[in-house]
């Protein structure tokens, strides 16, 4: 495969794209297209979801890494590969790697989920652990490379990447050929310029919208600046679209053919999670489901029909736990308040018999008497109740207040 270099915004064309997609046939599955029925109610026109989530490796990762590490020389093969990252990428890169007989090396941060390091290693990388945040990670893999002379598979930063995941827009192309409007979650945006190459060279009307989560955006000010700016990221639970640079390659791509780029909150993010799980049965992870959060948040924005790429699906069990929570919280299905109580017998009953009446089902109860802060006769009271909606939050604490306690949340 040769692509073009002598500019940046020719690095990738569609011929690469198709070409790639040659490649990757018998490797990659090509996958389901469902319609939702929920948000195409709430954006007024279809909804299409492309679950990527159930690709190969949980995540669209395999079809860049496959095309990357398939255009080395046989003497960058034999040196082996050597990636950095904290999930779908790292698996990536091991199972291409595998099917392509090349070793690899996957440096990952301390703290990366256990099941995302586990099934690194199931598709055969050799798994290290540095540093305790991808950074550290990926400087390890850069000396690593120097120091041994393998391959480094940056996990965005490469025409080869993009244009192996630019087979996902012939994918929706031609699965969803009326499409007017494509959302897709952008990190360093690998996904979105090779999907925004092949689709406007084919269909130059379809818009296609970024998405990034709001304390790890980068490419808004990037795009405003007309140049790659590196932000300081914040917490999210959208790790895999936590990237503090866009990457100099794809950047090129998206300042000329996105037609915008917009943020989600985390209680969108958790609430689109939600709604992926509950409506599409659909295990997405937090990045993935970004596009879904952002036509939650302004559905009046997205011409349809509209297609939303789910685009990975590897999301660790505790933290999808913890997220459900934040998302029944963000929908007001989920109440978490304190309370103090005389401390005598029947008073926590009176409580609960407060909550049966305005029906909150309760979830856990706890108590705290050694509080420097409360009175010798207090007890604070913690409640976690399930609930039916911001308007049944409000009445349960109410009713509360109405029976004579300090409610506290």
């Amino acid at each position: 495969m040769s692509f073009r270099t002598t500019d940046p915004f020719r690095n990738v064309i569609l011929d690469d794209i198709r070409g790639a997609q040659k490649m990757l046939s018998g490797v990659v599955r090509t996958t389901a297209m469902e319609g939702s029925r929920h948000l195409s109610q709430l954006v007024g026109s279809p909804v299409h979801l492309k679950c990527e989530n159930l690709q190969r490796t949980g995540s669209f990762k395999l079809r860049g890494a496959y095309v990357r590490i398939a255009g080395l020389s046989p003497e960058q093969r034999a040196a082996g590969v050597v990636a950095a990252s904290a999930g779908n990428h790292a698996q990536g890169v091991a199972l291409a790697s595998t099917l392509l007989g090349v070793r690899s090396t996957v440096f990952m941060p301390v703290g990366a989920p256990l099941p995302k390091v586990a099934a690194t290693r199931e598709y055969g990388a050799e798994v290290r652990m540095h540093g305790q945040v991808v950074d550290e990670a990926l400087a390890a893999a850069q000396e690593y490379a120097d120091r041994t002379g393998a391959a480094f598979i940056h996990p965005f930063d490469h025409p080869d990447i993009v244009a192996g995941q630019g087979t996902l827009g012939l994918e929706i192309l031609e699965q969803c050929p009326e499409v007017r409007t494509i959302v897709v979650g952008v990190g360093g945006g690998g996904l979105a310029a090779g999907i925004a190459i092949a689709v406007k060279a084919l269909r130059p009307d379809v818009r296609i919208i970024g998405v990034q989560a709001a304390n790890a955006a980068c490419y808004p000010p990037s795009l405003a600046a007309g140049r790659p700016v590196s932000v300081d990221t914040r917490q999210t639970m959208a790790d895999g679209i936590k990237v503090g640079r866009p990457g100099d390659v794809p950047f090129a791509v998206i300042n000329h053919l996105l037609d915008g780029v917009v943020t989600v909150t985390e209680d969108e993010l958790s609430s689109a999670l939600l709604l992926c799980l509950e409506r599409a049965k659909m295990v997405v992870e937090p990045a993935g489901a970004s596009p879904v959060a952002a036509l939650l948040s302004k559905p009046e924005s997205f011409e349809g029909p509209v297609v939303a790429v789910l685009s990975g699906g590897n999301v660790d069990p505790l933290l999808m736990q913890r997220i459900l929570r934040h998302g029944m919280a963000a929908a007001g299905r989920y109440l978490s308040l304190r309370l103090r109580l005389t401390d005598r017998p029947g008073a926590l009953a009176a409580m609960l018999g407060v909550l049966s009446v305005v029906d909150a089902n309760v979830l856990d109860v706890g108590h705290v008497r050694t509080d420097p802060r409360l009175g010798l006769t207090e007890v604070e009271v913690e409640l976690h109740l399930e609930t039916k909606g911001p308007e049944h939050c409000a009445e349960v604490q109410s009713a509360l207040r109405e029976a004579g306690y300090t409610v506290m949340s």
